[in-house]
């Protein structure tokens, strides 16, 4: 104890930077779950959170035994399975590709082209998709052009998956490469000199030099990527709904919406964000065993 508190003395300039940020954290990410306990109690405006009926795990056997239980859940995790094969890639990729430009003037112009979807609003997005892929819509001009239909992609179901991941794609890959492009900045020039004197080809440098310096990076992004693999965006799932592609966007994050704030059963909305919940943590620590194993005892924790 006298030695910890020797080292928080000697360091408190530190301790005083990141207590802002403790602060904050735990107001608003471990007081709140104190309202959780709502997911075991017949809820009550009246009673209070303490005064109202303990039911234990009363609404979360009424939500597994609900007849769109296997529909809401299976679309959640098939849209981030789904989101996070086709999406982890597309970061790394760029980053390599940008490290390999040497001019640094259009490496700039490149970058700000790809971050810039990233700052654009959800909303915006949306409206956007609906603009490009409604029936009389550029894109619908073209395939019209071609096949001599336009195709409904807003309501059809079948078209919601890859019109939700590949936007996603858009808006967010430039953004997320930059963890990327720093890792690959750090690569000591020479390494790529030594090894293209010794006949190395391009993809031989990126396996033997760049891949290994980025492979920490890519292990906790993934590891992150996959703990939160039940936490699709609300905004965009919901902006994107129709009444017709309902059996493909209900998703775990609407449906609450839909039950807690719209129908106010608050209890059944909050058993079923803490079932959300509980996945995320058992894939996070499974996940991180199994990169931890795969990747000579590196992971997240």
């Amino acid at each position: 104890m006298r030695r910890n508190l020797d080292y928080i003395r000697k360091n408190q300039f530190l301790y005083w930077l990141i207590a802002p940020a403790f602060i904050l954290t735990v107001i608003f990410k471990y007081v709140p779950m104190y309202g959780v306990i709502i997911a075991f109690k017949d809820f009550s405006y009246n009673k209070g959170i303490m005064g109202s009926e303990w039911v234990g795990f009363k609404y979360f056997e009424k939500f597994l035994t609900a007849p769109n239980f296997e529909l809401i859940f299976m679309n959640t995790l098939k849209l981030s399975l789904y989101g996070l094969i086709l999406g982890f890639p597309v970061p790394i990729i760029l980053a390599l590709m940008l490290n390999q430009l040497r001019r640094a003037g259009a490496k700039k112009n490149i970058q700000l082209a790809l971050y810039a979807p990233n700052f654009i609003s959800v909303v915006v997005v949306v409206g956007m998709i609906f603009i490009f892929l409604s029936p009389v819509g550029p894109i619908n001009k073209l395939i019209e052009y071609f096949t001599g239909h336009p195709i409904n992609f807003m309501s059809d179901p079948a078209y919601f998956r890859s019109v939700y991941i590949l936007s996603g794609i858009w808006q967010a890959a430039g953004w997320s490469s930059i963890i990327y492009v720093a890792a690959l900045a750090g690569v000591d020039p020479e390494l790529h000199n030594a090894a293209t004197i010794d006949g190395a080809n391009l993809l031989q440098r990126i396996r033997h030099i760049d891949l290994p310096t980025i492979k920490p990076v890519m292990a906790i992004v993934f590891i992150l990527a996959a703990g939160g693999i039940m936490s699709i965006g609300f905004e965009k799932a919901f902006l994107m709904q129709t009444a017709l592609n309902l059996p493909t966007s209900e998703i775990l994050p609407t449906y609450v919406y839909k039950v807690g704030l719209k129908s106010g059963d608050y209890s059944y909305s909050a058993a079923i964000g803490l079932f959300n919940s509980v996945i995320n943590v058992i894939m996070l620590v499974v996940v991180n065993f199994v990169v931890k194993k795969l990747n000579e005892g590196e992971g997240l924790y």
